[in-house]
């Protein structure tokens, strides 16, 4: 009788162990659910029983020589990181008086820009949306602690901001910057297989994001920044460039034509900006006076240290470049850059950033490598003229469409060939030079099975919702990411990830594995793949409805299938394609999709709407579909 109730009271410990541990995780890992870093932290709890840390090897190699010792080994970090950016600037050579006059390709903005006062709201407002990040600056102070505390601190804050925009000048003590090696790939022994993460005083970025509100406010009024330039720009995104970049390979393939892709790389883009050609560029855009002021107060007279586990560095000047991890630098950046867009008449550009990207197209491929030839070198002059540094050994070459296999294309620059690949990664896409995208699909499976084993690892420890949680951090994100672009392809070459998803979506809801998936779809409120890439292709077509996609892909649906007062003027005209690539674009499939829906749900009035009802949809088919 004794044996029987311990054995009853151990089986009850264990399920209140268990209980207790489903409870303790779904909490916080539903306190960062919209934070990547803190749900690995706690998966790696779980599954390794402690969190990964960063970890260093006990001496790296300087000059030529292992050092042991910490603290000479974080100097000798600085000097690396700050002085990559000016060496690397003074290798790239100076075009001279060959080079051409690129001034002319800035037109001047006879309006100036000025800055409003900043209101107590307004930085309350600003630093609320920031994120709950536990990195610490120089002060040991992070985000998460500021905010608790902003309520308290925003009048004196707010004066702080306003004095600093009244006198043209950015604090001193909001400079320096605390940079953490982060190990990239190679021998963990040598510098250059580290990248410098800066991590800079979080006042500072409050006052760099009142600036930079007011910057976009600017910006967009008088569209000073070229339609190509989808980085870090509003109602700009990814999927939006590499859209672009897909129309316009298929419209030369959809005319018989041989399309050229040429994908550039810059070596450190942000470390090698000139502050003087920035300034220039940035007067002729309209930022003068106590603006321009500012701005040059911004960059100046910035430091940095590096810290190594326990050891620091001491604080050394920044020459040049912008600051990594700012909210203001990458603006400046796509500032700097923005002029290349007018070099070239015959080449179209599509940019994302840094990540410079050009196409061409034509009927002779012979007389199509010359004109790019010498087009590229007039891109090449221009990246000397503004002392950007082109790695023409990491810059590829594509040649898309039905081309024989032995069709050879030859592009010299600077007596470099470019290496011509037969897919390459576009901005986290994996494109190849048909656009079958098997190569991407394959990418996305494996990274879905690597997610799946983690699901099944943790199966035990958490509830349903916290699985959810997991699946929406760890499964979604690949399946979600430009999904509109390679999603619309034969439903055959996708059958992969539908099967994984499902495997995934078994797993959060602890069925068999032959157990029907539309209830479990229903209950988790999550879409089939096949659903998501409509999904996220309406979404697409909702805002070419409400003309709010850039230029270049807005005027892809500029023709509608009736006037305003006829039956198919929500409708767009559907063009007659030859290819099966044309086919599958987001300008054709998307419109075919979009001219099936409901008056109903193409007439909602905002996005979000349309989301909702276009969920409530899907959900009901699924409903139909299991007789429910």
């Amino acid at each position: 009788m004794q044996r029987i109730n311990i054995k009853y009271i151990k089986n009850k410990l264990i399920n209140i162990i268990r209980t207790s541990k489903k409870e303790y995780y779904k909490k916080i890992l539903n306190d960062n659910k919209n934070n990547i870093k803190g749900i690995w932290n706690i998966l790696n709890s779980i599954i390794r029983n402690s969190p990964r840390q960063i970890s260093y090897p006990k001496y790296f190699i300087d000059k030529d020589n292992a050092n042991y010792n910490m603290d000479d080994v974080a100097n000798s970090f600085n000097q690396f990181f700050v002085n990559v950016g000016p060496e690397l600037a003074e290798k790239i050579p100076d075009p001279g008086t060959s080079g051409e006059d690129y001034s002319t390709l800035l037109e001047g903005n006879p309006y100036s820009m000025f800055l409003k006062a900043v209101e107590e709201k307004e930085i309350l407002d600003i630093v609320t949306k920031f994120k709950n990040k536990k990195s610490t600056d120089l002060n040991d102070l992070d985000m998460t602690l500021v905010k608790k505390v902003i309520e308290g601190i925003s009048k004196p804050l707010t004066f702080i901001c306003n004095l600093s925009f009244q006198t043209g000048k950015f604090p001193n003590k909001m400079k320096t910057a605390k940079v953490i090696p982060l190990y990239k790939t190679g021998n963990k022994h040598h510098f250059t297989n580290y990248r410098p993460v800066s991590l800079l005083p979080q006042f500072s970025k409050i006052l760099e994001k009142i600036f930079n509100n007011r910057l976009d406010t600017f910006l967009e009024k008088h569209k000073l920044i070229n339609g190509s330039q989808y980085g870090f720009r509003t109602n700009r995104s990814t999927s939006l460039a590499v859209i672009e970049s897909v129309e316009e390979i298929t419209n030369a393939i959809e005319q018989k034509k041989y399309a050229v892709g040429v994908f550039i790389d810059i070596r450190k883009a942000f470390d090698t900006i000139n502050h003087d050609i920035l300034f220039d560029k940035l007067e002729r855009y309209g930022i003068r006076g106590i603006v321009l002021d500012w701005v040059k107060s911004y960059l100046s007279k910035r430091q940095q240290f590096v810290k190594l586990g326990n050891c620091s560095s001491t604080c050394l000047d920044i020459a040049c470049g912008v600051p990594q991890g700012s909210v203001l630098g990458p603006k400046l950046f796509i500032w700097y850059i923005n002029d290349i867009c007018n070099v070239s008449n015959v080449l179209r550009l599509v940019l994302f950033a840094d990540d410079t990207n050009i196409f061409c197209s034509g009927e002779n491929l012979k007389q199509l490598e010359k004109i790019i030839t010498k087009e590229m070198s007039k891109i090449k002059t221009w990246f000397d003229t503004n002392k950007l540094s082109l790695n023409l050994s990491k810059t590829k070459l594509m040649l898309f469409g039905n081309c024989r296999k032995n069709t050879e294309i030859h592009i010299n620059i600077n007596g470099v060939e470019i290496e011509r690949v037969y897919e390459n990664t576009f901005l986290g896409i994996i494109i190849d030079e048909r656009f079958s995208w098997k190569s991407h699909i394959t990418h996305v499976q494996s990274k879905l099975s690597r997610s799946i084993y983690v699901l099944n690892k943790v199966k035990l420890v958490l509830d349903q919702k916290s699985l959810r949680i997991l699946y929406c951090s760890l499964v979604l994100p690949y399946l979600n990411y430009c999904t509109e672009v390679w999603g619309n392809t034969y439903k055959t070459s996708l059958h992969s990830l539908t099967i994984l998803q499902k495997k995934a979506i078994r797993i959060i809801h602890n069925v068999r594995y032959l157990d029907h998936t539309n209830p479990l779809f229903i209950r988790s409120k999550l879409l089939k793949f096949t659903d998501l890439v409509e999904f996220k292709t309406t979404q697409i077509m909702f805002k070419a409805k409400i003309n709010i996609l850039p230029l270049n892909i807005q005027k892809l649906f500029s023709d509608r299938e009736g006037g305003y007062n006829l039956r198919g003027k929500l409708n767009f005209k559907v063009n007659s394609v030859r290819t099966t690539r044309k086919m599958f674009c987001i300008s054709i499939c998307g419109v075919r999709l979009w001219n099936s829906l409901s008056g109903e749900i193409k007439e909602c009035p905002n996005i979000n709407q349309f989301k909702i009802k276009y969920k409530e949809l899907i959900f009901t088919r699924y409903r139909d579909e299991e007789g429910v």
